[in-house]
């Protein structure tokens, strides 16, 4: 039975009776950027009544958090299909609440498996603007249209108001559409992002396997492997494990139990925020390998996922690379070991490479410079602004 199914919900009403803005982030990564968004937009307009389905830093951010979306994060056509019953519950829970208390705006941020739907849900129940109703469609953090699924940008535009993206490429993305586009600038290069890694020859190397329970539970036992086969050839380099959330951590500590030979004395576990200097990475394609990418951290990526899954996205996805850092520079910044590819003897090979080569370290700093020069370019206002000139609307 889908661990997912009988979980309960029970949406709270907007403090006050009225909501001015839902934020829907199903993802930590979307977390993340939408606390970014919500903290700026607080400031300016402290009265703004912000409620969220998404996860703790966004309640941190103030606003109030409905339900804990990231706790139940999938990925994966195997996974979602397993988890159906609970995403049809939580669609049908959400669709009350915002026809029931009719926020101003909607702002979806990235998720689009989910989020389209309630999208298109709201559109044919007239109660948005281009449904006929009032309420504001908002989407922030563009799915992934360029690498697969390049159709949805037409439905996109029928049921939305409009987007904003972090990436300068993707405004090009719905240049044929009547769908306005506005690039808000990448979080991770505002002027007050402090990146919570950076790179130190001498420090330890990192294991990210993801933040999503199915990912953890594929990615890190052979990540865990690589390192074992790499601290035999260097036994004084520990490793440090970030986790997002302590239900993640204790996954990630039974698995560590079942490698006694690694020993737990090398592998230090360290919640995802607090600052970490690393001298090489073995990564997950997610959002803390954009972190490493940009901090010119050596590394590699490795992703396994159900193996039905990763046969049908062969086929579906049209892009040279998983890896958003590799696809903005166009090359390998981080080789991508993926499926049958990510063993423990070529993941081990990466991480001695990063240690042992200096020309990786050096190669890995020019990419990032570049990297930084790819996503500084003009912006026509930070997310907040835009959230502001619609609310305004």
């Amino acid at each position: 039975m889908s661990q997912f199914l009988q979980r309960p919900f029970s949406f709270s009403p907007p403090e006050g009776g009225r909501a001015d803005l839902l934020v829907i982030a199903g993802e930590h990564s979307g977390d993340e950027h939408a606390a970014r968004m919500v903290r700026s937009l607080r400031a300016r307009q402290p009265e703004l009544k912000i409620c969220a389905l998404g996860g703790p830093l966004l309640a941190a951010a103030g606003a109030q958090l409905l339900h804990d979306l990231t706790a139940s994060s999938v990925v994966g056509l195997v996974e979602v299909l397993k988890n159906a019953p609970f995403f049809l519950r939580l669609s049908a829970a959400t669709l009350r609440w915002i026809d029931r208390y009719r926020p101003r705006a909607v702002c979806f941020v990235d998720y689009p498996g989910f989020n389209l739907r309630i999208a298109r849900a709201l559109h044919a129940r007239g109660l948005t603007t281009k449904g006929g109703g009032k309420i504001r469609a908002l989407y922030y953090i563009s799915p992934q249209i360029w690498a697969w699924k390049a159709g949805r940008r037409f439905e996109m535009a029928k049921h939305l108001d409009a987007m904003a993206v972090i990436f300068p490429f993707e405004v090009e993305s719905y240049a044929d559409t009547a769908l306005p586009v506005e690039f808000v600038g990448h979080p991770f290069v505002a002027d007050d992002y402090e990146s919570p890694v950076s790179y130190d020859g001498a420090g330890p190397v990192l294991l990210l396997p993801g933040s999503r329970r199915q990912s953890v539970a594929r990615i890190f036992p052979v990540v865990l492997a690589g390192y074992e086969g790499f601290a035999a050839r260097h036994p004084d380099r520990a490793a440090v494990v970030l986790y997002p959330v302590e239900e993640i951590k204790g996954l990630l500590g039974q698995i560590l139990q079942s490698r006694p030979a690694v020993g737990a004395s090398r592998v230090r576990f360290q919640q995802t925020g607090a600052a970490v200097a690393a001298a090489g990475v073995l990564t997950s394609s997610g959002t803390m390998s954009m972190h490493c990418a940009l901090a010119g951290i050596p590394g590699a990526i490795t992703y396994r996922t159900n193996p039905v899954t990763y046969f049908l996205g062969r086929r579906l996805v049209k892009v040279p690379y998983i890896g958003i850092a590799n696809l903005l520079l166009g090359e390998a910044m981080y080789p991508e070991f993926i499926q049958g590819a990510a063993t423990p003897g070529s993941l081990s090979g990466e991480l001695a490479a990063c240690i042992d080569d200096p020309r990786r370290r050096e190669r890995s700093a020019d990419q990032a410079e570049r990297l930084h020069t790819v996503l500084r370019q003009p912006v026509s206002g930070t997310a907040a602004d835009w959230i502001a000139r619609w609310l305004a609307k």
